[in-house]
């Protein structure tokens, strides 16, 4: 798996996951929207072990650009609320700063 594939992955699950907390606590849905919540957030952390770096904290600063991003699509397409400008630039330079993160040259020890 890519890293790119398991970041997507993760920010589909920890969305999904905190999600049904929020349909929970805020929406009045049923607490058994926690048993695919949690099962959501466990898959999340897994698959951000997936991710091609050797350091934890690398590796979850360069998610938080994918995270984002996912989060306003999660907003357009399951709450209808379509991403202004603002959003889509705040985004890309988060975008740009994960690529910063990942890709940027570094030591081969690191």
């Amino acid at each position: 798996m890519t890293s790119l594939a398991a970041f997507v992955g993760a920010a589909l699950m920890e969305i999904g996951g905190c999600f049904a907390f929020w349909a929970w606590l805020r929406l009045g849905q049923s607490p058994l929207w926690l048993i695919p919540g949690m099962a959501a957030l466990a898959l999340f952390a897994y698959l951000l072990t997936l991710v091609d770096s050797p350091l934890a904290g690398r590796a979850y600063a360069a998610y938080g650009g994918i995270y984002i991003a996912s989060a306003l699509v999660w907003g357009w397409a399951m709450e209808g609320h379509r991403p202004d400008r603002w959003d889509v630039a705040g985004a890309t330079i988060c975008l740009i700063g994960m690529a910063v993160i990942l890709f940027g040259p570094r030591p081969a020890a690191l």
